[in-house]
């Protein structure tokens, strides 16, 4: 796939780059880890400083680096600008909490004394220079909720992006060298796929992070498992949104149309699959395709676009092929399933109902404004296809019945439940899957100490 800036819109490749030969990437990793020997040392106010700094900038920025996202991948414009806002957001509270986050830990003072020692302290230090493989459907976003907390923790940052997003990946380069961080502590690496296997075999490459597609997962997994680093993974999502007797059905079907057509349905956490108990399936089924229906798709620099194009042709080949593949096996179409006539990589929203366990669509995620509905005779049954899937990222639900609750939470297999709301990411919440959606954790306290070395001292009487 080449390094290159192509608009979803229509098709037209606006920007080329030359991939890096082995001599720059040399230098690069050169670079990263004789930054990393000084900026370890760095004291957390300093680190703060410069990360609110950059948090500045990007507000400065928003518009500008809006309209390269919405450019090179197709969102929404105001969807890029509320992006580049969260990332601003994150930065700021990394830098407010990293210090307290990453506080030295002493064990109860019965155990201390148990072992025989003085004095015992947990200690977090930093691992070295972490690569970061990075998705394109929130090209910001993926990235500094990364390196946020990567840099406060006194690692640096060395980024792989997704091909199609080089201008993006670039501008996160520069903003940070523009807010004062030492030019070796994030850098982007305009490289292919295939490269970053010989990266991660680089002693100098201590720790790696993956968002992306399974295979990708399984190969950085792979990798970097001979070579015995540490690694988080969050990969595909194919969340079930369950619905219950006793939920809001407006809001529900409201909140399920954007829950799925968000980022023009391409993202991870987006719920894909609907779980509508019987007693209110068809009043759902009817709130939710009306909804859909409804949606403007266009221009994504339109103010008033609400789904614009997927953001590769194969990506949309890849989605049709699933639809298709379903109508086949006997789903019925309620709205949508056919692209339009218009050119660049347009879907429109589309819900399919009548789902087996025999169509693929039912096992594999679909990244695009595809929706699928069920229906379930009782909770047992909803949870039941809520978890016949391989992926395990997060989850809704939808009751206001406190038992309920209680059963979504304890029997869901994922790595987030929202109940009566859709999912999203916070810096102050952790991140992650279950099953094949990954391992590890982003954001929280227990994303920033993924990529620290948790160290013991222990002191003698």
């Amino acid at each position: 796939m080449p390094i290159a800036t192509i608009n979803p819109a229509n098709g037209e490749t606006l920007k080329t780059y030359e991939a890096m030969g082995e001599e720059e990437i040399e230098r690069r990793l050169q670079l990263a880890e004789a930054t990393f020997r000084t900026y370890r040392l760095s004291r957390f106010v300093d680190r703060g400083r410069l990360l609110v700094q950059a948090a500045n900038l990007l507000d400065e920025d928003q518009r500008d680096i809006a309209r390269i996202m919405t450019t090179e991948m197709g969102k929404p414009i105001a969807q890029a600008r509320a992006e580049a806002a969260k990332c601003a957001k994150a930065m700021r509270w990394y830098a407010e909490h990293a210090e307290a986050l990453l506080a030295d830990e002493e064990p109860a003072e019965a155990d201390v004394s148990d072992s025989g020692a003085s004095r015992v302290r947990v200690r977090y230090r930093p691992l070295g220079p972490v690569l970061a493989v990075m998705p394109w459907n929130f090209p910001l976003w993926q990235v500094v909720r990364f390196a946020a907390p990567a840099l406060m923790a006194g690692n640096v940052g060395l980024l792989k992006h997704a091909s199609n997003v080089p201008q993006t990946a670039l501008y996160l380069e520069d903003l940070f060298h523009r807010a004062g961080f030492t030019e070796g502590c994030f850098q982007t690496l305009l490289i292919g796929s295939g490269a970053v296997d010989g990266i991660l075999r680089d002693e100098r490459v201590r720790a790696a992070t993956l968002t992306g597609s399974e295979p990708a997962g399984r190969s950085v997994a792979a990798t970097c498992g001979e070579m015995i680093k540490k690694t988080v993974l969050e990969l595909g999502g194919s969340d079930p949104y369950v619905v219950m007797p006793s939920a809001d059905l407006d809001r529900a079907a409201q909140i399920a149309v954007t829950a799925r057509v968000q980022n023009n349905g391409q993202s991870c956490i987006a719920a894909k699959r609907f779980i509508v108990h019987t007693d209110v399936y068809d009043a759902f089924a009817d709130r939710f395709v009306e909804g859909m229906k409804a949606l403007k798709v266009g221009d994504p620099m339109q103010e008033d676009t609400q789904v614009g194009p997927l953001a590769s042709e194969q990506g949309r080949a890849d989605l049709e092929e699933l639809v298709d593949d379903a109508r086949r096996s006997g789903a019925a179409v309620l709205c949508g399933g056919e692209r339009p006539a218009w050119p660049g990589w347009f879907y429109p929203p589309t819900v399919l109902a009548g789902i087996t366990r025999q169509m693929r669509i039912h096992r594999e995620e679909a990244f695009g404004p595809v929706a699928t509905l069920y229906r379930a005779g009782d909770l047992d049954e909803a949870v039941l296809i809520a978890n016949d899937s391989p992926f395990g990222l997060s989850s809704n639900v939808w009751t206001r019945d406190e038992t309920e609750m209680d059963r979504f939470v304890r029997d869901l297999e994922a790595g987030s439940v929202y109940v009566n709301g859709m999912t999203a990411s916070h810096p102050a919440f952790p991140f992650g899957g279950a099953k094949r959606s990954g391992y590890g954790r982003e954001l929280s306290g227990h994303g920033i100490r993924e990529f620290c070395n948790i160290t013991t001292v222990w002191q003698g009487a």
